[in-house]
């Protein structure tokens, strides 16, 4: 149990590792650290042999992983009890607010993060991404890696995302009109889409 916990602490805020074994124990999974995917931090799924299994990305920081696990174990605990249900309905929020009151403490998260995650477990969306004020809070702890949020760019600048050149334009409600330079095809990102700003 040492060892796993050890392993635990590399990737968890160090006083919720005992609080993340006991989660485990109480609804088994295989865990799996893997390699960063663009599109989650994530995910939950049934194996062939009915156990089930749960990854994260190994890149993300302490607070995001903790924050990500706790969400793929809410599916899990969903499953159990509802078998298929809508991923991100009712049944899954109530179980995320349950299983993530106990490290709602201000010795696993800062008090500023607390705050957003707060009024972000209010009413939990499929990602934490989706909540501005979380992201850019959450955003704080990652390793610098000279990626800025699309909101931050400044209208017609010019930027990097999926070794593509784009152009900033307006806003959409929540999304970004965006001209790719060599296609002049236009394309919409979301708000908190991380990109590489070209200084011009």
């Amino acid at each position: 149990m040492k060892a796993y916990k050890d392993i635990l602490l590399k990737y968890l805020p160090e006083n919720s590792a005992d609080q993340v074994i006991d989660l485990f124990e109480e609804h088994p999974c295989y865990l799996k650290i893997v390699n960063e995917r663009r599109t989650k931090h994530g995910d939950f799924r049934i194996l062939r042999d009915n156990q089930y299994q749960i990854t994260i990305n190994y890149n993300l920081n302490k607070y995001r992983f903790l924050l990500t696990l706790i969400h793929e174990v809410a599916h899990l605990v969903t499953y159990k009890e509802y078998k298929r249900v809508k991923p991100h309905g009712i049944e899954w929020k109530m179980n995320f607010q349950k299983l993530m009151l106990p490290f709602f403490n201000p010795e696993i998260f800062p008090e500023h993060l607390m705050k957003d995650l707060a009024r972000y477990m209010q009413n939990p969306k499929a990602s934490s991404d989706a909540d501005v004020n979380l992201s850019l809070s959450l955003k704080k702890y990652d390793d610098d890696h000279g990626k800025t949020m699309i909101f931050e760019v400044p209208v017609n600048s010019k930027f990097v995302h999926n070794k593509r050149i784009f152009r900033k334009g307006a806003k959409r409600r929540t999304r970004h009109e965006c001209t790719e330079v060599h296609s002049g095809k236009k394309y919409l990102f979301h708000q908190n889409a991380e990109v590489e700003i070209i200084k011009e």
